[in-house]
């Protein structure tokens, strides 16, 4: 995942490694309390193992959004995040629990009342927005770009970029364009400047 501010980028590589390792070890335990007898004090014991690894899991997903969130709204005054299908993308059997372990929901609801808290201003870009299919560099718009290609390519400029990182600098201009446009509030900037200054 990248995350795009107007003055610099945020890049955030979640550990998958501790998530495998935990989801092996329910697997392991999941297996281990089918094998006891039901009703039994060891099932019960196996049980309630899982129960704390699910509860595990939860509290450190929970803790990396609260962390990343608090971060990205204390250290800047333009926020600009994309208006994602969601359900659509959960459509992907090959996808979709890496998406839906992302907590993309969760994460646009932190970015809102953080925003508004530490006021900084949130700029949500339409879903049809096409930040992925367009060159950053020109602007020429690709006809199609499937999910394997990694590697952003434009035929018009020859520019060559990580699709990721393409489409996070097409969400900053787009963005820069919306706060150029309507304006930022002067309450804003002068909060972000205090608290540098700190």
């Amino acid at each position: 995942m990248v995350l795009t501010c107007l003055n610099e980028f945020v890049y955030i590589r979640p550990s998958v490694q501790f998530f495998i390792q935990v989801l092996k070890e329910c697997d392991l335990l999941g297996i281990e309390g089918v094998s006891k007898q039901i009703g039994s004090a060891n099932h019960r014991k196996a049980t309630l193992k899982v129960a704390r690894l699910h509860q595990k899991i939860a509290n450190v997903r929970k803790d990396t959004l609260h962390k990343i969130t608090t971060h990205i709204s204390k250290n800047h005054t333009v926020i600009g995040i994309e208006d994602l299908n969601v359900s659509g993308m959960m459509a992907n059997r090959k996808l979709a629990k890496a998406i839906a372990d992302m907590g993309f929901y969760e994460f646009r609801r932190q970015l809102e009342y953080k925003s508004q808290l530490y006021g900084s201003k949130l700029v949500i870009v339409n879903r049809f927005f096409a930040s992925s299919k367009t060159c950053s560099n020109c602007g020429i718009k690709k006809e199609s770009l499937s999910l394997k290609e990694r590697v952003f390519k434009c035929e018009h400029c020859f520019f060559e970029c990580d699709r990721d990182l393409n489409a996070s600098v097409n969400l900053k201009q787009a963005a820069r364009s919306v706060v150029s446009a309507c304006g930022l509030d002067s309450a804003d900037t002068s909060s972000f400047v205090a608290r540098r200054k700190c």
